[in-house]
């Protein structure tokens, strides 16, 4: 069997995926991402200690429109009887299209606990927790892994046999290991080595930036889907340029100026409208200002500006004078959008005053 456990709306011959980010993929951008092509999104990955002892903030992670389907949930953890509670509240709560399991995540303060990553020092561990969770849920259950802890145990082959034996129905590789986190260049060839080496559909994540890069990847590793992460920061259309660029088509541009903050603006009226907390929302839509505002000419400058933004207001002002000053003018509707605005928006909320932290930069 190598076909996708979950149904993909058109049947897309190499499907896109957006990756489950932490403080990245939350709803807003999930739909973004979806209106500009993505056919599959992830949550962010969530604790599943979080969700057994029904942790507020975490329940906040889990919440997705069925507009945004097919979608699924990523959980990460160490105890094989939490991972499988955890999918199955998951599972009868939200009912996502699919369980995924985070065996990848490199980041010190999972690791430390032996979860994402961390898990790969024990293939053991790797195979009860998959069995764990496939035992506690009927939705299709998959990972996501690197290529091991470090370079001694670097063997994606090896940890994807046992992931698929231990009943994993989709592996998405990202190869690096965790000792390497985000440096160097992900090793396309160890995602092409998997795709031979197991019956299940592998999904290639790594060092996907541009179109072509896509494109490239599919054709060096086979791979049957695609997964983007970073290279969406601040980039949406990224999953748009992927598209044409799989299917033999021009590759869209990249959008100018004007249109990229009307995404901007779009998206952050969105974030607040999901967060019920305008001044919280603006303050962690930060560092999306600081992606989409990448290589503009005195970008240093206009992000120093917008690291001080505490409401929506504050962030059109800022844009617009910087459109202003280069000589593009105001906002003015996004090209290539087929939706209004609105419809992006969960629910709306006021948008609060000033926070009064003007020199908070986070």
């Amino acid at each position: 069997m190598n076909s996708l456990p979950l149904t993909i709306p058109g049947d897309p011959p190499t499907p896109l995926f957006l990756a489950p980010q932490a403080g990245v993929s939350e709803s807003p951008f999930r739909r973004l991402c979806r209106e500009f092509g993505a056919d599959v999104v992830l949550t962010e990955f969530v604790s599943a200690e979080g969700i057994v002892r029904e942790n507020e903030r975490t329940a906040s992670y889990l919440r997705f429109d069925d507009e945004e389907r097919p979608i699924g949930v990523q959980i990460f953890g160490a105890d094989p009887g939490t991972m499988g509670e955890a999918a199955a509240l998951v599972a009868e709560t939200y009912a996502p299209d699919f369980v995924d399991i985070n065996f990848g995540c490199p980041v010190k303060k999972v690791v430390k606990r032996n979860g994402g990553s961390g898990c790969l020092r024990d293939l053991g561990l790797v195979a009860r927790i998959i069995r764990a969770v496939r035992q506690a849920t009927a939705l299709p259950v998959t990972v996501k892994i690197r290529s091991g802890f470090d370079e001694a145990s670097r063997d994606p082959v090896g940890i994807g046999r046992v992931c698929r034996d231990a009943g994993a129905r989709m592996i998405t590789l990202h190869p690096r290991t965790r000792a390497d986190m985000y440096s160097g260049k992900a090793r396309w060839k160890e995602i092409a080595a998997l795709v031979r080496a197991v019956d299940i559909p592998v999904i290639g994540n790594g060092d996907v930036r541009t179109g072509d890069d896509a494109r490239r990847m599919q054709e060096a590793t086979g791979c049957l889907g695609i997964m983007i992460a970073r290279g969406s920061h601040g980039a949406p259309w990224l999953f748009r340029q992927s598209r044409a660029a799989l299917d033999g088509m021009a590759v869209p541009d990249e959008p100018g100026v004007r249109t990229r903050f009307e995404i901007c603006v779009r998206h952050a009226e969105n974030a607040v409208a999901f967060e019920h907390d305008a001044e919280k929302a603006v303050r962690e839509f930060r560092k999306h200002l600081g992606w989409y505002t990448r290589g503009l000419p005195d970008g240093r400058s206009l992000r120093q500006r917008l690291f001080q933004v505490c409401d929506l207001g504050e962030v059109r002002a800022v844009l617009d004078d910087y459109l202003a000053a280069h000589g593009t003018g105001g906002h003015r509707p996004v090209e290539g959008f087929s939706a209004p605005a609105e419809d992006l928006i969960v629910t709306k909320v006021p948008v609060a005053s000033p926070c009064g932290r003007a020199g908070a930069v986070d």
